[in-house]
């Protein structure tokens, strides 16, 4: 069982890691975009990669929980595989802190299906400014989400290289 929980863990935890790595590398290019190209192309993620990043980061944070309890305390694949635990909250942590009310703002005028409606107003800090204007702080908008990204795609690295090493061990 455990040798099943250790390559379920890993593959949500790379499920997890693909939007964010795949955000981070495009970074480069999507700053060179002026506002007007930025702004249409932002949009273009949602739902894929909520889909498939809600999953595998929720999913692999359990199954890694999971996993956690299930090895032996104080060896060194508890300390590999704590480590990813606590990278992939800290990545999930930075989704809701940071890059959730910026694509708040982002779709703030898209008309959305019900689920992703609920999902993307979802801001109980209320930190989404949904009266500001997009020609005053497009940019400030931008780099959060962008910065955000490579944080997160920091992150999930660290998860996935940790509980690598201690499925190698």
């Amino acid at each position: 069982m455990l040798p099943t929980l250790q390559v379920l863990s890993l593959s949500l935890v790379a499920l997890a890691m693909t939007p964010a790595l795949a955000h981070a590398l495009e970074r480069p290019g999507k700053m060179r975009l002026g506002k007007e190209a930025y702004l249409a192309v932002q949009p273009i993620y949602y739902p894929g990669f909520t889909w498939a990043g809600g999953l595998g980061e929720a999913a692999g944070i359990v199954a890694v929980l999971v996993l956690l309890l299930l090895t032996p305390a104080g060896s060194t694949d508890f300390w590999c595989v704590a480590a990813a635990f606590v990278a992939l909250v800290a990545m999930h942590a930075v989704y809701w802190l940071q890059t959730h009310p910026v694509n708040g703002f982002w779709l703030r005028n898209r008309d959305l299906k019900s689920m992703g409606k609920g999902f993307f107003a979802f801001d109980p800090l209320h930190r989404a400014a949904s009266g500001t204007s997009v020609e005053e702080n497009w940019t400030a908008y931008r780099d959060r989400w962008e910065r955000s990204h490579v944080v997160r795609a920091i992150l999930a690295s660290i998860g996935f290289l940790a509980l690598a090493i201690s499925v190698a061990l």
